[in-house]
């Protein structure tokens, strides 16, 4: 699917993680308290918080916390 450019610039890390090995969910699930999550094959790398004021606010943290998970898994 293409990818937008603003989704690339707002959120290179969270574009880069989509492109090459995951996915992401956005919401309350019955299994998860976080609205925003990062997933990849072997499971969750970065849950967000419950609640953010805004969607750009849930995006950024969760581009934020991908970036970290890449970073540590030299990725």
């Amino acid at each position: 699917m293409p990818k937008s450019e603003t989704l690339d610039k707002r959120y290179p890390h969270l574009s880069r993680f989509l492109a090459i090995q995951g996915w992401i969910e956005i919401g309350a699930d019955e299994y998860s308290t976080s609205f925003v999550r990062a997933l990849d094959p072997g499971g969750i790398v970065y849950e967000g918080q419950e609640s953010y004021a805004t969607l750009d606010d849930a995006l950024a943290d969760l581009n934020q916390g991908v970036k970290e998970y890449m970073e540590e898994h030299s990725i």
